[in-house]
This record gives structure tokens, sequence and C-alpha cells, in this order.
């Protein structure tokens, strides 16, 4: 078998891994554009915020690795078109205008996402970077140490996170978001108003409901931000970081996408044409809490699928799972965790949800050292279904995260998180696990609401009897 992979960034990398793992007779043609793979974008901040040294310790992979591993790996390559038909493609060499025309058996699209690039006046500007592959990383680092004021246009994760590198390198530094919250995607306004609280604490100014509209330059030649509300902030420098669009141009109109343009599988990650599989940034994913498709681009999803999709060209034996979106960061010294919804995007969805908040520490007050913990718990009120969570403490909370992701995934209710087993042990919680506590405290409302559980008041006639 003859396997074409267009892109290789993080599906690109693994999907070929995979193929030449398990069958190593397959020939393995990967068209890459850059020549680079297998960078980890989500490492750049932590290199702008001198946490890692070297931006090159962000690759886990190199195009030498795959060719020892029996990959024909065709960096500085662009794919110009491809025939879904004839199973052909056309790509160009981007060094010597060299064309190439080129056949496969099965193709596994893996041409990521690119930075969202909004049609504004002045996005062409010297002073504007946009913050998504190495070398963008590259520029805005280099760029950055001559130029003291910043402003971050975009407040979701890359936003946020690099809105933290430079307030802690002696910048001063500008966060302008169109939302009405900072990373109102990923977690409700109450943990939301700590992220805020935790960047102003670092002189971090903010600016929510503001969008930009234009960039321009003052008779200074400093940087204008203006934005839709009349508004004008100056700044040395604009890093844009409003997320992300698939890259899926070369099978417009010949397979099935979305209306972000994101290519459409089925469960063995299969698009409509079933000779081509995809992963990564370029294809929607499952949305397990609403059971619908969702453009959800996150490295994690993306090696998942690869090995999704490098698996099922031989026969579609391994269907994916879906994901709840689960991801973390770490805010200056606090954890922030989220999977599945939030409760505004629970009601958005048509679910009766409800919401409850727990506060307290994560351990014992009689250890030596604790910290507090808050805990938002999404759930359906008519199913006790669980739909979200989102986590924020000093303690290394994330981890909770991939509990609650497990909980959503098996279709859990409060009822299953209340009482599961968990260990207890004075070092690590309570006798009661914070997460049981949480969900213990959601069927309390739910008791006080009126709404008891009727399995758990029929409970009583199923005891076993001696």
């Amino acid at each position: 078998m003859k396997v074409v992979i267009v892109g290789c960034t993080h599906a690109g990398t693994i999907a070929a891994a995979q193929i030449l793992k398990t069958h190593p007779e397959t020939e393995v043609t990967i068209y890459e554009r850059n020549d680079d793979i297998s960078f980890l974008s989500c490492g750049i901040y932590l290199y702008l915020g001198g946490k890692v040294k070297n931006l090159e310790d962000m690759f886990y992979s190199s195009p030498e690795e795959l060719q020892q591993q029996g990959a024909d790996i065709r960096t500085h390559h662009n794919v110009l078109s491809i025939n879904t038909v004839s199973k052909r493609l056309r790509a160009v060499n981007i060094k010597t205008g060299e064309m190439i025309d080129d056949s496969y058996d099965k193709l596994i699209m893996c041409t990521g996402s690119t930075a969202a690039v909004p049609p504004l006046s002045g996005i062409d500007e010297s002073k504007v970077l946009l913050c998504k592959n190495f070398q963008q990383a590259q520029e805005i680092y280099e760029t950055a140490q001559h130029n003291h004021r910043i402003a971050v246009i975009g407040a979701g994760y890359s936003g946020t996170e690099i809105t933290e590198s430079y307030a802690q390198t002696n910048h001063e530094v500008l966060l302008l978001t169109s939302g009405a919250q900072v990373m109102h995607h990923y977690i409700g306004p109450e943990i939301s108003a700590k992220v805020t609280e935790l960047l102003e604490a670092h002189q971090v100014e903010i600016h929510l409901n503001q969008r930009v509209s234009e960039f321009t330059s003052d008779e200074k030649g400093d940087l204008l931000i203006k934005t839709m509300s009349g508004e004008a902030f100056s700044a040395d420098l604009a890093i844009v970081c409003t997320g992300f669009v698939p890259s899926t141009t070369l099978l417009r109109n010949q397979v099935q996408m979305d209306r972000h343009g994101a290519l459409l599988t089925n469960k063995f990650m299969q698009t409509s044409n079933p000779d081509i599989y995809a992963a990564g940034d370029s294809c929607a994913v499952r949305f397990n809490p609403t059971g619908r498709p969702a453009y959800t681009p996150l490295a994690t999803n993306a090696i998942r699928q690869a090995v999704l999709a490098a698996t099922n060209i031989f026969g579609n034996t391994m269907p994916y799972m879906g994901t709840q979106a689960t991801s973390a960061l770490q805010l200056f010294d606090y954890s922030i965790a989220t999977t599945g919804l939030t409760y505004k995007y629970a009601l958005r969805n048509g679910f009766k949800a409800q919401q409850i908040i727990y506060e307290d520490t994560w351990r014992p007050t009689y250890m030596p050292t604790t910290d507090k913990i808050k805990i938002v718990l999404i759930y359906d009120q008519e199913t006790r279904r669980i739909l979200g969570c989102q986590l924020i403490s000093k303690h290394e909370i994330a981890q909770s995260a991939n509990t609650i992701s497990l909980a959503i995934q098996n279709d859990n209710t409060i009822d299953d998180l209340a009482y599961v087993d968990m260990l207890f042990q004075p070092n690590f919680d309570y006798p009661f696990n914070y997460l049981n506590l949480a969900a213990q405290k959601a069927i309390d409302q739910e008791r006080e609401a009126g709404r008891d559980n009727p399995r758990f008041t029929a409970l009583g006639n199923d005891v076993p009897r001696p």
C-alpha cells in the first residue's frame, strides 16, 4: 500500500510513526511545506517567559528520524492540488520550483490549522505579529526584546499564556478581548474573575468587550490599535492570538466539511471519501458532552486521531471515543483546568443545566500546609449526567480534570461521582476526595429543589437479604 500524508506537525508525525511501526512494509510519503516537523506550539509561552531556554527543544521528532524509520519525507514541498477521483496530487519543491506529480492508495490529511487572521486594516503591519508556528515564535521573541509595551489581542489559552509570559519579563502588557471575560470559551465567570485578578495583580492592563477594528500608526510611529467602540490603544508591538482555522482548501468541494471548513470524519477518522482519512486541527471531532461534531484544535486530539487514522487505513477496527476538550494551564502560581461544557455553553446547547461551586482546602487544615480549591461542576438536571467542570488552585489540581473527563466520557452522573472509590490519606485529601464532595453538593442542591434521584430513594428495596 502507498500512503501519502499531507502535513507533518503532531498528527502527521504520529501517523507516520504508527504506520511504520505496525506495517513497516508500507510505502509512506510525507509532504510538509516547512523544513521542520512536530513543533509544540503550546511551548511558545514557556520560551517567551524564559522557562524553556531553547525553542528547538519544542520539537519531539525530526525529518531524519522519520526517514530512518522508513518514510520518504519531503520537507519544503507544498501540495498544490489533490484530485480525489484519480487519487493523484501535485506538489512543488519550494526551494527549486520543481513540480511533482504523485499518487496514493490511501491519503491522510494532517494539514492542521493556521492562525485566524482577522480581516483588519493594518494586520500586515510589521509591528503586528501572529503566534502559531516555530518561525513566528522566533520572530515574536526577537522583536519583543526591543519593545516594552506589548499588546496581546485575544484572551483564549494562547493569549492568556503569552500575557503571563510578558508580565513576568518586565514588559508592560495590554490584553484586549472581544469577550465579556477572559477565556470565555473555556471557563465560567467564577474562575475567569480569579484569572483577571491574577493578571491585574501583575500589572496587566485588561480591556474586555473590545473588538479590534484597525491597526495603524500615530505621528510618532507608535502602533495604534483601534476598536469597534471607538477607543484607541498604543503599543510598541501587537501579538494576535485570535484562534485558529482549519487548513483544508485542498479538499474543498471534494469531501464533506463543517461550516468552519473542518473535515468531517466518521468514528474511524475516515472522511466522506473512503480512501481519505484525517487527523488533527484540519478536522472536526465528536464532542462527547453534546454528541455533536465540534472544531477543537488541541494537540491531544491530534495525536489520538493520528494513531486511529494510521490504524484504520488497514481496516476500520479502532473507533474514536471522542473528546471532552480537556485542557489546563499554569498561570503564575495557580493550576487551572477545564473539561466539557461551561454552564453558559451547556444552556446554549439546550441542556437543562445546573451548576454548583465547591470551595474548600484540598486537604485537612491540620496538615502543615494546604491551599484553597475552587471547583465549578456542571450537570444536566434531568439526567444528572456530568457535563463539564472547571478547577483552580495553587495546588496541582489539573489531573482532577482527567477524572472528570473520564466521567463525562462514560456518561457518569453526579450520583456516580459523589461516591466513587477514591483514596484517602491526609497528605492528599479528606476522607471524601474534593471531587466526591463537589458532586455531593450537587446532590444536595437537587434534593433541596425537590428533585431526589429515584435510583437512590428506591435502593432500600434492593438491599440483598441474608
